[in-house]
């Protein structure tokens, strides 16, 4: 007789912000490469742990597609599911767009953010940073991710999107509430929806050297719903995973003995640290999604035309058959899957925008407040309660007052 198959393991709970690399390990154990699970409401999807699967599975864009359309489960989705913004119906944006429309988006978006200047870039940065040091450098103490590192990225990207710089904390806060894909979630899309389309609205009337007049004027001919819809992905993916890429990094070299001499050592120990996060600590764990297309096998699954596959990140850069030893360093190594894989990855501009504002934002730090410290223990650090992107929920540090600039 035989036993019979492990339940499917909830995409939800504590250990998602407790130990998830343990979790992983687990579940690769217990299920293989290809992981059954159940979202919220008990919705079944396949989460992809093995990379050279997840490797497969992001390299066929025709075989498991990015058209929501095909997913199976529709007919049992209420509306006002949490993960909806997360796992939406077919909207007109680059994330369900297939095929050579699809090309024509990521062209768009390319040339948009191609566009901007990386001194410039930089020099922003820079000066979002020390407005925010200055507001707590005399203190003593802080929160580094509360008070710094979640409020930094948006403002940057708003500045380079056209917004004004007093619409950055409320677009921060409807950001959080709709990754977080909580109660919150729907308002915090609606808020930020309703914010692109009066961005949109009013470069139309007035253009400027910022990346959403140059999307309105491109030659591509998307319309201004379609190009909102751009702009919220990616104030999306480029605000919280960038935020935690900070957090995550300062936690690292803070906390690992790797790292202990990098604060007062040279700044490619900021750079080493960084890549080690996206490995060991990527900001974004888990993605949705593709459907499969027609009947398959994956990882000695059966896949079912119309399946969910989540595609998990984290799992796949921790695989024992790429990482043999989980204690070295990764040195340049950038073959990890934080960006994605494939015709659907994050555009390179857009990865080169998010480093440079992350990098940048870590220098600040140190190059401010030389003596930081961890004010707590570190195994007293806590994670937001997401599964698909993990974060601190804070990091409190300590070093010596300094004057404001």
């Amino acid at each position: 007789m035989t036993a019979p198959a492990p339940a499917p393991v909830p995409l939800s709970g504590p250990r998602f912000q407790t130990e998830p690399a343990q979790l992983y390990r687990e579940m690769r154990r217990e299920h293989g490469a290809v992981t059954p699970v159940v979202l919220d409401g008990d919705v079944p999807a396949w989460l992809v742990l093995g990379y050279r699967e997840l490797h497969q599975v992001t390299g066929d864009p025709v075989l498991f597609s990015r058209d929501s359309d095909l997913w199976n489960q529709w007919d049992g989705i209420p509306d006002d599911w949490p993960l909806l913004p997360m796992i939406g119906r077919k909207q007109p944006s680059i994330l369900y767009t297939v095929g050579e429309r699809h090309r024509e988006r990521v062209g768009m978006i390319s040339d948009a953010l191609e566009a901007v200047d990386p001194s410039e870039l930089r020099s922003y940065t820079e000066k979002f940073a020390d407005e925010l040091i200055d507001g707590i450098c005399a203190k003593g103490e802080t929160d580094i991710v509360g008070d710094y590192a979640m409020l930094l990225p948006v403002r940057v990207l708003a500045r380079l999107y056209g917004f004004r710089d007093e619409q950055g904390p409320g677009l921060v806060t409807a950001l959080n509430d709709m990754i977080d894909g909580r109660e919150r979630a729907i308002a915090g899309q609606t808020h930020l929806a309703t914010s692109m389309g009066r961005l949109l609205a009013d470069r139309k009337d007035d253009p400027a050297d910022d990346v959403v007049s140059r999307m309105l004027t491109h030659d591509s001919g998307f319309d201004d719903f379609e190009i909102a819809q751009d702009l919220m992905v990616m104030m999306a993916a480029g605000h919280q995973p960038t935020a935690d890429w900070i957090g995550n990094s300062l936690r690292l070299m803070l906390t690992d003995d790797r790292f202990a001499a990098s604060l007062f050592g040279g700044r490619n120990s900021v750079a080493e640290a960084m890549n080690e996060v996206l490995w060991e600590d990527t900001p974004t764990q888990n993605v949705a999604g593709r459907w499969a297309s027609r009947d398959t096998q994956l990882g000695g699954r059966r896949i079912r035309a119309g399946d969910l596959l989540l595609l998990g990140l984290q799992g796949a850069n921790s695989d024992p058959q790429v990482r043999t030893d989980g204690s070295a360093l990764t040195g340049g190594n950038n073959a990890h899957f934080s960006f994605g894989h494939g015709e659907h990855r994050c555009p390179f501009p857009a990865q080169e925008v998010a480093e440079v504002i992350a990098r940048t934002g870590i220098e600040v730090v140190l190059d401010r407040l030389p003596d930081i410290d961890l004010a707590v223990p570190a195994e007293s650090l806590t994670r937001r309660p997401s599964p698909w992107l993990r974060g601190l929920t804070a990091l409190p540090v300590r070093f010596t007052p300094v004057a404001a600039h």
